[in-house]
């Protein structure tokens, strides 16, 4: 008879630069896949339709005047409105720097009509080609 002598195993090893190479790369991946949505700084009720399309998170960044209810007029994130001529300095310099910019306008329901052709003359006199309104699209889930 042959007896086989059980030899004595070591614990394994936990090599704990592995798994902090696995957790980095988790995190890179969490932080790449995590989606980031804009809040605008200025409380809009937008006005609804129901022909409005929604717009694809495939476009390219947009440069979004907004038009407060009292009718003062923000550019991009900026808090502090702007008057009519500063916009169209900020514009018109927004458009050197980036020819292919596009533009969207968010007014207020309440906000003056006025104010809201306005801005849209001063777009149109800085010659963007590519240029929307927000609307809050009738029937759409709100988050």
């Amino acid at each position: 008879m042959r007896f086989y002598v059980k030899k004595r195993r070591q614990p394994p090893a936990v090599i704990i630069v592995a798994l902090i190479d696995i957790l980095i790369v988790l995190l890179i991946f969490l932080m790449v896949t995590t989606s980031f949505s804009r809040m605008p700084a200025v409380k809009l009720a937008l006005p609804e339709s129901t022909t409005a399309k929604r717009s694809g998170g495939n476009e390219s960044q947009q440069l979004i005047v907004t038009i407060d209810a009292q009718g003062n007029v923000l550019l991009g994130a900026g808090t502090k409105p702007l008057t009519l001529a500063q916009f169209k300095t900020e514009l018109l310099a927004a458009v050197a720097r980036n020819p292919e910019l596009k533009v969207t306008i968010s007014a207020d329901k309440t906000s003056p009509f006025g104010q809201f052709v306005r801005v849209t003359d001063v777009v149109k006199e800085a010659n963007i080609k590519d240029k929307s309104v927000s609307v809050l699209v009738k029937g759409a889930e709100h988050r």
